[in-house]
């Protein structure tokens, strides 16, 4: 039985995480040949001031990125 875990900064919309659940599942009925019913997956939002990227917190990250202050 496939568990598949995604890790995403918060930010996508419902449409883009069920399309990302039907893509995965998809995915490994193509390629690994499961059943759709055996298939789990679980997408975690996490918020930017809990990643980090690039040597600091993501929120910080975007927000230099962007020309602010970081």
């Amino acid at each position: 039985m496939p568990y598949v875990n995604i890790q995403i900064t918060q930010g996508a919309t419902r449409g883009q995480k069920a399309n990302l659940v039907h893509d995965v599942t998809e995915s490994l009925v193509k390629h690994l040949g499961k059943k759709p019913d055996h298939i789990h997956v679980v997408i975690q939002e996490i918020a930017d001031a809990n990643w980090g990227y690039s040597g600091m917190l993501t929120d910080e990250w975007k927000n230099k990125s962007a020309g602010g202050e970081g």
